[in-house]
């Protein structure tokens, strides 16, 4: 099933500072966007959106100590029935964000924590609608 990698998201214990750092290193712009501390850069590359918010667990008692990672799919149900027939778990149902997409997070085999979206057509111009 097919891929594409589309979206991280930096987990910092202090927004500001690592804003600070980001635009620095590598003159990304950050933007506001939802809830406080959180963030948008979309000059990170073609057909990537990045983040910056708040650390966060995912799994209660597992902070986020690197950076998360999302990819695209075109089937988000067809994607769920894959991680599990490969012995990966969902360890968050599909949730939805209003004018981006589905989003579930899931535990590979290795315990990684990864992100697959379903996005909304439009979100990425050249995605299929």
């Amino acid at each position: 099933m097919p891929a594409t990698f589309r979206h991280f998201a930096i987990n910092a214990d202090d927004t500001g500072r690592a804003k600070t750092f980001y635009e620095g290193v590598f003159g990304w712009r950050f933007d506001p966007w939802g809830p406080p501390d959180f963030y948008q850069v979309r000059n990170a590359g073609k057909g990537l959106l990045g983040a910056l918010q708040g650390r966060r667990e995912l799994i209660p008692g597992v902070r986020m100590a690197g950076f998360e990672n999302s990819f695209g799919v075109a089937d988000l149900k067809a994607t769920i029935a894959a991680i599990e027939a490969g012995g990966g778990k969902i360890v968050m149902p599909p949730y939805r964000i209003e004018g981006v997409g589905e989003l579930i997070y899931f535990e590979d085999t290795e315990g990684n924590l990864v992100g697959a979206m379903q996005y909304d057509p439009g979100v990425f111009p050249e995605t299929p609608e």
